[in-house]
């Protein structure tokens, strides 16, 4: 049995964004680590967690598992039938996959992974509750022209255009290649999760369509980021095919392109606390579709 409802009205705003002519920087309302504490993660992962906005995870996943979802990933890119499905983010300049969206639904193999306990019981330890999939993704980049992903902090937009109120979110992004400094890995700036960028600009309808390809709209300015860069530096973080990465909602984040001729391929898997469940968009006139913002609020690995 699955869980979806009506969306209910917005609460109160505690992190406006899309509202102003000016830019702004606003103290996180919210803890990083809801749960108690006690889980898979040691206090040690929790504590670096809650400093950091995010922890890495070696070798989580074995070498057959990355085997296994390599392919998968590979044949939902090449698989015709869904190359004029809206879930197929293609490159701009390329015409190359840039991502595919979510995958859970569209394949057993990544349906089965995110209700793996490894992440799910992970997740829970993090956000306090049972949680479900927000969105899930592979992300493609390959060799001599992947694209880049700009700065952005992921929850600015699933709360100005999913309806989310509280930064009680992580991601987990598993590794399906080794990420090296070189071929476009994702760059963290730590401690940037306890700040939220209040950006500019209003959300034009179906805003979605460009924005999966090269993003305006809740884009954090240059000021903004120059001052959170000098604050906190940025992590470059790599490592190898079946590590994974889980950061905050908050994360201030991105990545550069790909002109190597390593491919940097991931699996990205939203978790939301189920009582955190998404309501009506704070700063955009009706929500994404589905396949970016879940409207089903089941717990996964029950």
């Amino acid at each position: 049995m699955t869980l979806q409802m009506d969306l209910p009205a917005s609460t109160s705003d505690d992190y406006p964004t899309r509202k102003n002519t000016e830019p702004a920087l606003l103290y996180r309302k919210d803890p990083t680590v809801w749960g108690s504490g006690e889980g898979p993660f040691s206090s040690e992962e929790i504590e670096g967690y809650a400093r950091r906005g995010y922890t890495q995870v070696a070798s989580l996943v074995s070498d057959e598992e990355v085997k296994t979802y390599y392919a998968e990933l590979e044949r939902l890119g090449s698989d015709p039938a869904l190359r004029g499905d809206e879930r197929v983010i293609i490159e701009p300049s390329s015409e190359e996959v840039r991502s595919v969206f979510e995958v859970h639904k569209l394949s057993d193999v990544f349906a089965e992974l995110v209700n793996d306990p490894r992440l799910v019981e992970r997740a829970r330890q993090i956000l306090g509750s049972d949680v479900y999939v927000h969105q899930s993704r592979v992300n493609y980049k390959p060799g001599f022209g992947g694209g880049s992903f700009y700065w952005h902090s992921d929850f600015e937009t699933w709360h100005a255009e999913d309806g989310m109120p509280r930064m009680r979110a992580c991601s987990f992004s598993i590794a399906l290649t080794d990420n090296y400094t070189h071929n476009g890995a994702l760059m963290i700036m730590p401690g940037s999760h306890e700040t939220f960028v209040s950006c500019t600009g209003e959300t034009p309808e179906n805003y979605y369509r460009s924005s999966l390809k090269s993003q305006n709209v809740g884009t954090p300015d240059e000021a903004s980021l120059t001052y959170l860069a000098d604050q906190h530096g940025i992590d470059v973080l790599t490592g190898s095919a079946g590590d994974v990465t889980v950061f905050d909602s908050n994360c201030m984040h991105g990545s550069g392109g790909n002109i190597t001729p390593y491919p940097r391929s991931n699996v990205f898997i939203v978790f939301n606390s189920v009582e955190n469940a998404c309501a009506k968009p704070f700063s955009a006139p009706a929500p994404r579709p589905e396949f970016l913002s879940a409207r089903d609020f089941t717990p996964v690995g029950r």
